[in-house]
């Protein structure tokens, strides 16, 4: 089974996410997975989002590796796009396509490994390995990978896990390294309310106008909270730049001198607390003195990092104010140590895929299905999906016009999802 050929089938399914429409895409993939001799399940909250849920049971008890992904994209406009989004087009030696890089790809990629792998006729000798192929990862997890670890742990207990958010080959200062993620920081995103008194925009000094109030925290909300040194982000620095790291602000203006783009989308959003403005609202018409004011800030936060915590880094930098903040549904980060079986399994894929590079751990300024995998059963869960393409390239296409990735890529993937199963989980004797 060749992956490239299932990708370009995945992509002409439109899963955008809402409404995402899985099942049709998931039944695709299961008609591969059966045959070849694995045990496949549909779970689902409601009948029209199911997550696929296979495995290949080991001989002997041992710890579960799970392959996890997700099916739903994010809209496209084809006015947009060199190709229509959903085509599966494969041209100049990209497949393009919704989906392409987020992430159809490694959907294809693991499906393609796994099914080889059955046919072939490899069992795992100890432990299960488990692929979870997800709906709704898009919109929360609401109708995947939250509600299947919450309402269906068992069926996706796992002690080693891969999923996406990194894997690009990163060419820095004459090195070449790996971004693998380690962890997603918390999302503690805000609301700044202010309230006054309503009146007519005619007579601007009856009202109490509280967009006004406003100001000052959305003129102060383009600043950032100080740099802060973590464990994770040590460990960052030091592989990045080939040495230990006693200043983390030096660090940053070493790495912006050197590639100031690798500054910029890696190494400022996981050195601490981020805020970003992006929703504002007032009244309802333009001749009314709105009484009631409202700005929405994205924040995220470093792995770990409390409520009490967070409200500390945004009062520092909003300062004080005619107003309140509301936290709107906040999630804590998490992470796992970059150490053990797993670890060492990727750093040896690596050194015999690509010798002379070497892994680069970052924690993602963004979220991911591996959240709910860690806070369920602790287990070691890796985002690592290897590809050559590099991040000033893969980054902008990523939910923007023209997605897309190189066959080889893909190849790339499907290598390391079938090399590492054995490595882990052994193979049975015949």
């Amino acid at each position: 089974m060749r992956s490239t050929d299932l990708l370009q089938e995945l992509i002409r399914f439109n899963t955008v996410n809402p409404p995402g429409n899985e099942g049709p895409a998931l039944e695709h993939i299961m008609s591969f997975l059966d045959p070849a001799g694995w045990d496949c399940k549909f779970l689902a909250k409601v009948p029209e989002r199911p997550n696929l849920v296979a495995r290949l049971k080991g001989v002997e008890p041992g710890p579960n590796l799970a392959l996890i992904s997700h099916v739903d994209t994010v809209p496209a406009d084809p006015e947009e796009w060199s190709h229509d989004p959903w085509s599966g087009n494969l041209a100049d030696g990209y497949i393009w396509g919704r989906g392409a890089l987020d992430m159809k790809d490694q959907v294809a990629a693991e499906v393609a490994a796994c099914v080889n792998l059955a046919r072939s006729g490899w069992r795992p000798a100890r432990g299960d390995l488990i692929l979870v192929v997800a709906a709704d990862e898009e919109t929360g997890a609401h109708f995947g990978a939250k509600w299947l670890c919450e309402e269906h742990p068992d069926e996706v207990r796992s002690d080693w896990v891969l999923n996406e958010g990194a894997g690009e080959l990163l060419e820095f200062d004459g090195r070449r390294l790996f971004t693998l993620s380690i962890g997603e920081k918390g999302t503690f995103r805000f609301t700044v309310i202010t309230e006054g008194e309503a009146g007519h925009g005619s007579i601007p000094r009856v009202g109490d106008n509280a967009l006004l109030k406003l100001a000052p925290a959305l003129s102060n909300a383009h600043r950032q909270p100080p740099h802060e040194s973590t464990p994770d982000t040590d460990l960052f620095l030091e592989r990045l730049l080939g040495h230990p790291v006693e200043d983390t602000d030096a660090a940053l203006r070493e790495i912006e001198a050197i590639d100031p783009l690798v500054a910029k989308l890696l190494a400022d959003p996981m050195l601490g607390v981020t805020i970003a403005p992006t929703m504002a609202s007032a009244s309802s018409r333009e001749n009314v003195i709105p009484s009631r004011a409202e700005l929405v800030i994205d924040c995220r936060t470093p792995p770990g990092m409390t409520e009490e915590q967070v409200r500390a880094r945004i009062d520092l930098v909003l300062g004080d104010g005619d107003w309140r903040i509301e936290f709107n549904d906040p999630v804590v980060g998490n992470r796992s140590d970059y150490d053990g079986p797993l670890a060492e399994a990727i750093e040896e894929w690596v050194g015999l895929t690509e010798p002379g590079a070497e892994v680069l751990p970052q924690v993602m300024p963004g979220f991911s299905d591996s959240h709910w995998f860690r806070k369920a059963f602790g287990a070691t869960v890796f985002g690592f999906a290897p590809q050559r393409m590099s991040i000033a390239e893969t980054k902008p296409l990523v939910h923007g016009k023209d997605e897309r990735i190189t066959v080889e890529d893909v190849e790339l993937m499907e290598n390391l999802y079938t090399w590492i199963p054995p490595r882990l989980l052994g193979t049975a004797e015949s």
